[in-house]
């Protein structure tokens, strides 16, 4: 008996409005609407009474409002917030896999996935051999003459190019050395909310890129001293807590960081929302959400339980 209202991102607004178009062409009449506008309509839809339930993907800062939206009417909700997801290398993991997943999932959709890589804590034994090769990576998918790179488009808007551009400067101003840059030439017929593609290594706790969720093209590397409680506190250390992933070919070891790490969903030595089934529920812990969608936890959310006693 749930019908379903659905406004997408005034940012995107196509892409969430043709899914919503089709499924709508499936269903039965009204089961599923598509709701076009801005931050005014998000609230607008919201308040109505006759909302029982909100579910959104979006900004933490967001979803608070929603949360203070809900409240009068003590409306249930489900909402999947930022991250700033860790990767822990270990010396004895299998190096050439961790490279390619970094490099993948740290630039996927240019970065703008809430699971995204955005930290990257490698052991000092090993970081320079990482480095090295994430650079070679890099460059060899992403470095070429126009029409050779793969996968890399623009960000969503200006805003969100300059706060990526913010972050990384200040991040350079404060010790953080840049491992390599797509040239001008390369970005020069870019649209322009283009960023380039960048990595930088001996990136620190304080700064701002380590901290706060960057959604752009940006492979940050630091190192850590091998233990697994160093690893466990720089991957913590973070209002964020939506994904992680460890690698190591130790499986005791590298199930006592995953299990240490605060995270809704932990990839050992994968990238989780690949390889995760249908089962798996999708959570955000601390900042990065607030009760859960997907897998029957999930489903279960979007429905309220009745109980029938009869004697």
């Amino acid at each position: 008996g749930n019908v379903v209202a659905i406004k997408p991102s005034e940012n995107a607004p196509r892409c969430g409005g043709h899914v919503t178009e089709r499924l709508s062409a499936a269903l039965p009449e009204g089961v599923v609407t598509l709701v076009r506008g801005g931050a005014l309509t998000g609230e607008a839809l919201v308040s109505r009474p006759e909302v029982d339930m909100v579910a959104m993907t979006g900004s933490s800062a967001t979803g608070r409002k929603i949360l203070e939206a809900c409240a009068p009417g003590l409306k249930r909700a489900v909402l999947e917030l930022g991250g700033k997801d860790p990767m822990i290398v270990f010396a004895d993991s299998d190096l050439k896999k961790a490279v390619r997943d970094c490099v993948r999932y740290s630039l996927w959709n240019s970065g703008q996935v809430c699971c995204a890589i955005e930290r990257v804590y490698v052991e000092h034994a090993v970081v320079e051999d990482f480095k090295q090769d994430v650079v070679k990576l890099v460059e060899k998918k992403y470095g070429g003459k126009k029409g050779t790179r793969q996968e890399i488009a623009r960000l969503v808007n200006l805003a969100q190019k300059e706060k990526v551009a913010d972050q990384v400067e200040l991040a350079i101003r404060h010790g953080a050395e840049v491992l390599w840059r797509e040239s001008e030439d390369a970005t020069r017929e870019r649209e322009e909310s283009y960023y380039p593609i960048t990595v930088l290594s001996d990136c620190t706790q304080s700064m701002g890129i380590m901290q706060e969720e960057t959604f752009g093209p940006v492979i940050c590397i630091s190192s850590f001293n091998g233990s697994e409680e160093e690893a466990v506190r720089l991957a913590n250390d973070s209002h964020y807590a939506l994904t992680a992933y460890v690698y190591s070919k130790d499986f005791y070891k590298a199930n006592r960081v995953a299990r240490s790490l605060k995270a809704g969903q932990v990839g050992i030595n994968c990238y989780s929302i690949v390889n995760a089934n249908a089962e798996c529920p999708w959570v955000g812990h601390k900042f990065s959400g607030y009760g859960c969608h997907s897998g029957l936890e999930g489903y279960r959310q979007f429905s309220s339980p009745k109980s029938l006693v009869q004697q």
